[in-house]
């Protein structure tokens, strides 16, 4: 039944975008059928997921294909079924907020591509995660890569989104076949095409080629540092609910592909953990330091989805020790940490996004410097906003505090086993997520005080209204999804359990209450709702009776918004701290005499492995490339003589 709901899923969604097509490219009522169409198979996958996670029977849904290796196997497990309920809830919200933020009436040239491939993107994601054959999951690899290609270069009449894309194809070419090279090792290994085999040996050569070439390939889709390239200008270029889904879901792709492939071996070496886990720390910490230096909204929130597939990184990095070192404790508490911040991570960054979006359709601008007490003018939005920051900054009592929280004990409890230098290495990711959590913090600051607080910076944030009922709807039920998540720990234990025997196999099974006090972290939560509402309704009732008065200004008789902070100016000594690897920019003016000229100050964060690392080497190995250009004449018998003697000089090696 899961599989066949499924099918229909990924059926009705591919559709989705054609039929809104046929009904009218440039109309709402294409619009309409889209989104319909959209909604009905998001259901279907939506009940299968949730069926798979709630310990419904499975079974495999197999059929011949033509294709040569590969068999139509379909299973929805309840590890499939976690990442296959995120992609549907995620895709189904950003199909109704797209109708406010990206309809055909507003966007006549643009929304009909949007509309087909959104709906192939999502698509492909399912398929990949129910797939049973590696042939079959590429199928669905390569629709979801192509796909967001095309959904991200929306507006490909704009220079700076063709370069990106450009960027991200590059960067998926190269994952793809890190891919496919995993999966030939395994066809290798095993004689099959299959992703049902299990107890593969772990210590073998070529299980260490599947488990690096695979960090390589999902490590790139995941966006984890340094193979992040393509996301921070992808995400902030593409339409925001796309980005969403891009964030929330897609990038989860390469997760799933390393937690599936890790769960094809048995006896697998430690360092396999200790590598992962070091991974993390690097993504997670690097990630938020990177944030904290931009200026562009949606740039910002990119690097934060670095930041926590680290997170997620780490968490599986322990699972592996634990595997390796038979440790249940580790194990659960790893996993489970690690996939329940996938689905945290989906839901308040997709939640961020949307919001986003919300103020940048209001203002037309994602420059963070230009905006400025938009709280007034945006309540809602601000409202939802807050919620998102403070979740993924894992403070209670929201979601992402539960599952940093897992990741937390579970490498406490390494530190107390006796493992040597790998309990050692494990502890060292406390402080790590430690100062993870302080500079999320302090971006958010950042970003909620001088996007919300404060006086306008600029005309953008003059005359702007609160979005659409069908943008603020999703951003709502985002936002509930993480404090219920963060209140009732409890409900969520059994899927967690479900999700990770599926992983180590399914004669074993866990307790997450014997390993995390899920119940008193409830209790404590939800006090802690309480005394916010509370404390809230107090404030709130107070401030509607107090005097409104200007801000105190130091004396100063004529102050302007040009007086508040700016984003170089508050994150500006953390990026110092982190120069040696931000390596920013700094344009700082030189003041000289009684009576200054007028000047400026400007400072910019460069994508360092981008920018200082592959696009120089590529201009080096271009203009090398230049001198061999005297090769060319156009002339075919002089290419067959090259390939002529190409096979000469195969033959005297070969021999």
């Amino acid at each position: 039944m899961n599989e066949v709901l499924a099918l229909v899923a990924i059926g009705g969604t591919a559709a989705s975008g054609l039929l809104g097509a046929i009904a009218g490219w440039r109309t709402r009522l294409g619009d309409r059928i889209f989104a319909a169409t959209m909604m009905l198979g998001s259901s279907c996958g939506l009940a299968a997921g949730l069926r798979a996670i709630a310990g419904a029977e499975t079974g495999t849904w197999s059929r011949p294909w033509r294709v040569p290796g590969g068999v139509l196997e379909v299973r929805v497990d309840a590890l499939s079924g976690m990442f296959l309920a995120q992609i549907f809830l995620i895709a189904a919200l950003g199909t109704i907020y797209g109708l406010g933020y990206w309809s055909a009436q507003d966007h006549p040239q643009t929304a009909g591509k949007l509309r087909v491939f959104y709906g192939l993107m999502v698509a492909g994601m399912a398929l990949l995660v129910v797939s049973r054959n590696s042939i079959l999951f590429l199928m669905g690899w390569e629709i979801m890569a192509l796909s967001a290609f095309f959904t991200i270069t929306t507006e490909d009449h704009d220079r700076v989104v063709r370069e990106v894309g450009f960027v991200y194809l590059v960067a998926t070419r190269v994952g793809t076949l890190f891919v496919f090279a995993t999966f030939a090792i395994l066809r290798w290994q095993t004689g099959s095409f299959s992703l049902s085999t299990a107890g593969l040996a772990g210590s073998s050569p070529a299980a260490t080629a599947v488990f690096l070439l695979g960090i390589v390939g999902f490590g790139l889709k995941a966006g984890l540092m340094p193979l992040h390239i393509w996301l921070p200008g992808a995400h902030a270029n593409a339409p925001s609910h796309v980005s969403a889904v891009m964030s929330g879901v897609l990038i989860k792709m390469g997760i799933y592909g390393l937690v599936r492939t890790c769960s094809l071996f048995d006896g697998i070496p430690v360092w396999w953990g200790v590598v992962l886990l070091a991974l993390g720390m690097a993504s997670a910490v690097f990630g938020v330091a990177f944030a904290i230096g931009q200026h562009d909204l949606k740039r910002l929130l990119a690097y934060h989805s670095v930041e926590n597939i680290g997170i997620i990184v780490m968490g599986l990095g322990l699972a592996l020790i634990g595997r390796s070192t038979g440790h249940t404790a580790l194990m659960a508490l790893g996993l489970a940490g690690s996939l329940l911040h996938v689905w945290n991570h989906g839901l308040f960054k997709a939640l961020l996004f949307l919001s986003a979006g919300s103020v940048i359709h209001a203002t037309h601008t994602r420059q963070i410097d230009a905006l400025g007490g938009l709280g007034k003018q945006l309540p809602r939005t601000a409202l939802a906003f807050l919620v998102g920051a403070v979740a993924i900054c894992g403070l209670p009592p929201l979601n992402g505090f539960v599952s940093e929280l897992f990741i937390y004990l579970g490498m406490l409890r390494a530190g107390a086993l006796d493992l040597g230098t790998i309990g050692i290495a494990a502890v060292l990711g406390v402080p790590v997520l430690a100062l993870v959590g302080a500079l999320a913090a302090l971006c958010f600051s950042k970003v909620f005080g001088i996007v919300f607080l404060g006086a306008p910076r600029s005309d953008h944030v003059k005359k702007v209204r609160e979005s659409p009922a069908s943008m603020l709807a999703p951003m709502a039920v985002l936002g509930a999804l993480c404090i219920f998540i963060g209140a009732l720990p409890p409900l969520v234990a059994p899927v967690l359990e479900r999700a990770t025997s599926a992983w180590l196999g399914a004669e074993m099974r866990l307790d997450l209450h014997a390993f995390a006090p899920l119940r008193s972290i409830a209790w404590v939560n939800a006090l802690l709702t309480i005394c916010v509402l509370v404390v809230s309704a107090i404030v709130i009732k107070l401030s509607a009776r107090a005097l409104r008065t200007p801000t105190w200004d130091c004396g100063y008789a004529a102050p302007t918004p040009r007086m508040q902070y700016t984003a170089s100016s508050f994150g500006g000594w953390v990026v110092g701290m982190f120069a040696v690897v931000l390596r920013p920019r700094v344009h700082a003016p030189e003041l000289s005499g009684p009576f200054p000229a007028p000047t400026r100050f400007a400072s910019h964060v460069p994508e360092v492995v981008l920018e200082l690392g592959i696009l120089p080497l590529a201009r080096a190995l271009s203009r090398v490339a230049a001198w061999f250009r005297w090769i060319q004449h156009g002339d075919v018998h002089l290419y067959v003589l090259y390939v002529f003697g190409a096979l000469v000089l195969m033959l005297f090696v070969w021999r």
